[in-house]
């Protein structure tokens, strides 16, 4: 693999998020912002209009879109059973080793994942990178909220919870109308084009806040093992289950890379609120973050051939 090629696919695709995310991590360091409070505006407004926006505009077959979402379950599925498995092979305790379940499960396909597939394959590719995330945000707001609890909440409050991301019914109404071919009226359309044009940028912005209140961890192997899953085995993984579900052409270039996300920023939110480890999981976020240049420019090097 040339370095040529190396070089100019991470100055093109993987700097100008870094840059962005470096700006809101020294902002972040600087001034006292609420980083949670932005996060809550991008999940409850700027994501599921970008997702409703990006589906609107470019709708995808029913069987795409399950294709998709199996990809997306069986991938967490099978790298939180590997972080289970090394977490319980190296007798770590219940808190780290469900902070480690739930990192290795979870990538950051909303700041990072989603910039990145824009830039690096175009809108055609968005789109499926887009259904991941709404996929792996529902996930998250259910599965991941039992894997942080520990057992202390019960299904029905999970399942109650679950009817609270908004990224749901913007997938549900988005399908609604291209299968009734239901145009937007002009002030509206114009209202969602505003709020998508400025989603991927805050949650870039939002990316560099989180990882500017990392704390460090004691626990170097576990961290190791939860980058190394995410970063390594993700992709792997990921280009075998491609083949499984049958992706080729933008599906697979969209899916395999969010697969090959660093851990979710999200993930330090439940390890606050749940009692996990949370040093361990900000310090697996942020080292698989700073790493992730390494092995995600070669697979976008790779994707492209």
């Amino acid at each position: 693999m040339p370095f040529n090629d190396l070089f100019i696919t991470f100055a093109d695709n993987l700097l100008p998020i870094l840059l962005i995310s470096g700006a809101g991590f020294l902002l972040g360091k600087l001034l006292p912002i609420d980083s949670r409070g932005l996060g809550r505006v991008i999940f409850y407004i700027f994501s599921p209009i970008l997702v409703f926006d990006l589906l609107l505009k470019t709708p995808i077959h029913s069987a795409d879109i399950l294709k998709t979402m199996g990809f997306v379950i069986a991938l967490c599925t099978i790298l939180g059973l590997l972080a289970l498995f090394f977490g319980k092979l190296f007798g770590f305790e219940r808190p780290v080793l469900m902070a480690m379940v739930l990192t290795a499960a979870f990538g950051n396909t909303g700041n990072y994942g989603l910039p990145l597939v824009s830039f690096a394959f175009g809108q055609e590719a968005l789109v499926y990178a887009t259904l991941y995330f709404a996929t792996t945000s529902t996930l998250f707001n259910s599965v991941g909220v039992l894997i942080a609890s520990l057992g202390h909440m019960d299904f029905k409050s999970a399942l109650t919870g679950l009817f609270k991301v908004p990224v749901i019914y913007a997938v549900l109404l988005a399908a609604l109308l291209n299968s009734f071919h239901i145009t937007l009226p002009t002030s509206l359309s114009r209202t969602v084009d505003l709020a998508s044009n400025g989603s991927i940028p805050a949650m870039i912005i939002l990316l560099g806040l989180e990882l500017s209140h990392v704390q460090w961890s004691h626990s170097i192997r576990a961290v190791g093992i939860s980058a190394g899953l995410r970063l390594l085995a993700g992709p792997l993984i990921g280009f075998l289950f491609a083949i499984v579900f049958g992706l080729q052409g933008a599906a697979r270039q969209g899916n395999i890379v969010e697969a090959s996300m660093p851990a979710a920023v999200t993930t330090t939110v439940l390890a606050t609120e749940y009692g996990l480890d949370t040093s361990l999981v900000t310090a697996i976020v942020f080292v698989g973050t700073i790493l992730s240049p390494l092995t995600l420019t070669p697979l976008l090097v790779f994707l492209r051939r």
